[in-house]
Parts: structure tokens; C-alpha cells; sequence
């Protein structure tokens, strides 16, 4: 794995990553990937990925995995165009700008981001793509769209993304979403470059550069819309998440109203 070779304006902070490029950009978007240690999960999805043979570049942002799920053997054979790995601190945000960062300097026209651990249907990758096509600026998905599906959604989780997380950024940006919790979502690159966005920032740590980007975009009269998708929890057992015990939901809360609210405009 090679130390990161790209350049980014000085104006842009982004954490110290690593990054592994197997294959040349070649197409208009890119679908980037954040995980860390999701094991057969973020293996099977690459793998379904691959399957469908889309139009869009995929980017894996690693958080710094210590389970061997990401090799660079596997990542080739699944159609992985690179992997990125952070090395500075921080969280969801912090990984997103390393990638967000990456692709705009390769000069991709946007990006499509879904989580790795497995709960998205890829098969709407394609609807993302074709929003952008059409000249949408931010694309957010829904289960709760017609055409959409939401299988065993925890019941605090369906309360709070449903009556607390998707009004109050819907409040902030202007614009009715329905499933703000929902990290599949695409934006162009025209909006990310946009100055008065800025997402290249330190205060972006956490998960808060999600909130904040579905909230700032809308709000200065970018096109927004919803596709349908599906988000599918396992039945029974643990469900997948890094967000954990009452401290991490009650910090998260925290960085929505910053987010809502306009407390991080540059």
C-alpha cells in the first residue's frame, strides 16, 4: 500500500490516508464504499456489486480494518478501482472527506455513497446514477419512497429517522426528505466543490458531514430528490452499526441540530 500521492488545495482539510489504486478512473461517477472491519459483509456486497457491471467506479474507504476483509487480492478480483485507508482521526466524516476529497481531485462529476455492512439493495446504485444523469445535485434514498423497502427496521430507529432526523433536516434545508438516517445518497461534484459547502473542514469528524450535506446543498437552491431503495436488518441477532450505547446516539443527536440549525456553515 502506497502513502497518498494525490494533492488537494490547500484550503482542504483531509486527514492522512494511505491509498491503493488498482485500476484507472474510467467512468463519469464513483461509488464510494466507507467501512471497517465488516468482515463477509462488505465482501458479499462487493461481490454483488461486481455482478451488476454499472457504470460508476468503486472506492472503498477504509476506517482502518483489522479483520483481513479488504485484501488486495480480493479487492481486485470484485472490481474494486481503489482502496483508501485512513490513517489520521476521526470517524464516518473524517472518512468520507479522504474519499469526497480523492474523487474530486480525479475529477469524477459526482459520487454515489452507501454503507458496507450489507443492508442496502445494490440494485439501486443504477437509480443514483440516472438522478445525476439528469442533473440532480443531491440524490437521497428512501425506503419509505413507493418502490422502497424497509425490512426489519429496529423500532427506535424507524421512530427517530421517521419523527425526530428526517423533519428536522428537511426543516434546515427546505426540502421534504423522508430518510435522512439513510447513508445511500449521491452528490454531484459541482455542489461538493461548491465554496459556500465547503466540506473539507476538521469540524466534519463524526457523522456529521452526512446531516450537514443533506441541509447546506438543498438550501442553496441545488436540485434535490429521493429515489426509492431497500435497507434490509437481519432478522434477529446484533444489528449492524458503529454507532453504539446511549453516549454515541445522544452525541449523534447533538450533530443533527448543529447540522439542522446552520451551525456548520463556513
Amino acid at each position: 500500500m502506497m502513502d497518498q500521492t494525490v494533492s488537494f488545495p490547500s484550503s482542504w482539510a483531509v486527514p492522512a490516508f494511505e491509498e491503493a489504486v488498482f485500476a484507472p478512473s474510467v467512468n463519469r461517477y464513483a461509488l464510494v464504499i466507507p467501512v471497517i472491519n465488516e468482515g463477509d459483509r462488505i465482501r458479499n456486497q462487493l461481490r454483488a456489486i461486481d455482478a451488476l457491471k454499472l457504470p460508476i467506479d468503486v472506492i472503498v474507504a477504509d476506517g482502518g480494518s483489522t479483520d483481513g476483509s479488504l485484501q488486495s487480492e480480493f479487492l481486485r478480483e470484485v472490481g474494486v478501482s481503489a482502496l483508501l485507508t485512513k490513517r489520521g482521526p476521526g470517524r464516518l466524516s473524517a472518512q468520507l472527506r479522504i474519499a469526497y476529497a480523492w474523487v474530486l481531485t480525479r475529477g469524477y462529476d459526482g459520487v454515489v455513497t452507501m454503507d458496507g455492512n450489507g443492508k442496502d439493495g445494490v440494485d439501486a446504485i443504477s437509480r443514483f446514477v440516472d438522478a445525476l444523469n439528469q442533473g440532480y445535485d443531491i440524490v437521497q434514498g428512501s425506503r419509505y419512497q413507493p418502490g422502497g423497502e424497509a425490512t426489519n427496521t429496529p423500532l427506535d430507529r424507524w421512530i427517530a429517522g421517521k419523527f425526530i432526523h428526517a423533519p428536522l433536516i428537511s426543516l434546515g434545508a427546505r426540502f421534504r426528505f423522508t430518510d435522512t438516517t439513510n447513508g445511500f445518497r449521491a452528490y454531484s461534484a459541482t455542489a461538493l466543490l461548491d465554496p459556500r459547502v465547503a466540506p473539507f473542514r476538521d469540524v466534519f469528524v463524526n457523522y456529521n458531514l452526512l446531516f450537514y450535506l443533506s441541509v447546506r446543498i438543498p438550501q442553496l437552491g441545488y436540485r434535490a430528490c429521493e429515489v426509492p431503495v431497500s435497507r434490509r436488518y437481519p432478522p434477529s441477532g446484533k444489528t449492524p452499526t458503529k454507532i453504539a450505547g446511549f453516549g454515541g446516539r445522544f452525541a449523534m443527536f447533538g450533530e443533527l441540530f448543529e447540522a439542522a440549525f446552520g451551525r456548520l456553515k463556513p
